[in-house]
């Protein structure tokens, strides 16, 4: 089964699935694993996936699998999961889901710039770069990726809860 090809495939045959309920499709990957294969499905939405999306969708998905021949007579695992923190931001979608994080972002003209994401629309994403705003259009961007905080922004409101007064 050709990647490219089946990947292609696949896309295809669950975007509509996953979009019933509710989620967009971000990935899909299939990769041997012994003797059969693992199918990874990556699914997000606006504030994120829960458990019981995942379950809900992992249903759909393994039933509109069965019901066609996508992955063809050859056992498999279905894994769905949501993206991770690793995941590029080449997406509106990807850039509005991570508001507030402070990302890394590769431009067309070779650069990089970092800053936390204030604010995104139809067109581009405004960062907040050390302290200034700076606006990139998303065609000036190649992708982005969320940087790990030890503290996040949402976080930075002493919550009483280690010892310091203050």
């Amino acid at each position: 089964m050709g990647s490219a090809i089946s990947r292609d495939r696949l896309m295809k045959l669950l975007e509509p699935v996953v979009g019933a309920e509710g989620l967009d499709l971000e990935d899909v990957t299939v990769t041997p694993a012994g003797k059969r294969r693992l199918l990874r499905v990556v699914v997000d939405r606006d504030g994120g996936v829960s458990l019981d999306d995942v379950a809900e969708v992992s249903l759909a998905v393994s039933a509109a699998l069965d019901a066609g021949d996508a992955m063809g007579a050859a056992p498999y695992v279905l894994e769905v999961s949501s993206p991770g923190v690793d995941r590029p931001l080449t997406e509106p979608r990807h850039w509005r889901r991570a508001v507030k994080r402070l990302v890394k972002a590769d431009l067309r003209d070779g650069t990089q710039v970092e800053g936390r994401i204030v604010a995104t629309d139809e067109t581009g994403v405004e960062l907040d770069v050390a302290g200034a705003p700076r606006r990139i259009e998303y065609e000036d961007l190649t992708r982005g990726r969320v940087q790990v905080e030890f503290r996040r922004l949402d976080d930075a409101e002493d919550d009483g809860e280690d010892g310091d007064e203050g």
